[in-house]
């Protein structure tokens, strides 16, 4: 009974986690001269939101951002910036925005992921000596945020590696694009010069002299 309850025990740990956690992982395009909003509801002032975002193709992979409260107040803007990760607490209730602007490109589209987290779940005080951590949690609570730590540290690794691999992506396929189309204009160049020597020697060899009738 006791190993059953052991086994149990961090698992009913993790879902009480996820429980008090909202998350929203989503990707979107975003036309040239576009503005997006994207919204998330704080239902508890000191609530933190974790705000995560990172252009994986277009242009040069930037965009502009801005972060506005419920009561319209700006609390994070960017300018071509090509990814961002960042913590808010949020000490108003009430509806936050989270918009993305392409406005400085005229003919790309940006392709963008993002995460909209917000968190219920009250952090613990870091005690005052390393010698009191057993005072206040158990062997297996640490083992459990540590574990937690980890995941977080993964996750971000796989969006990092993510990012780049579409980013990669898009430099490859526009780059074959480019030597496409140098190709085809270099070939109708080749032809074009080969059709105007052929011109040119042709009539410098077809010319007449003037005839005169007796």
């Amino acid at each position: 009974m006791a190993a059953t309850f052991a086994l149990l025990f961090p698992i009913f740990c993790f879902l009480q986690l996820a429980l008090r956690t909202n998350a929203a992982a989503l990707t979107t395009a975003i036309s040239a001269n576009e503005r997006v909003c994207f919204y998330a509801d704080v239902d508890k002032a000191g609530e933190k939101i974790g705000f995560y975002f990172a252009v994986q193709s277009g242009g040069s992979f930037d965009i502009d951002f801005e972060v506005k409260g419920p009561n319209d107040r700006v609390l994070l803007d960017g300018q071509r910036e090509r990814q961002g990760d960042f913590v808010l607490t949020a000490n108003v209730v009430g509806e936050y925005a989270f918009c993305f602007e392409n406005d400085m490109s005229t003919l790309t589209e940006k392709l963008i992921d993002f995460d909209i987290m917000v968190e219920s779940e009250p952090r613990r005080e870091p005690p005052a000596k390393p010698g009191q951590i057993a005072d206040q949690t158990t062997a297996l609570e640490e083992s459990i945020f540590r574990l937690n730590s980890m995941l977080i540290n993964i996750k971000r690794s796989q969006k990092y590696f993510h990012t780049r691999e579409n980013r990669g992506f898009d430099i490859v396929k526009s780059t074959k694009n480019r030597l496409f189309w140098y190709a085809v204009m270099e070939s109708l160049g080749v032809i074009g010069m080969a059709i105007f020597q052929v011109y040119v020697l042709q009539t410098f060899f077809t010319k007449t002299g003037r005839r005169y009738k007796v």
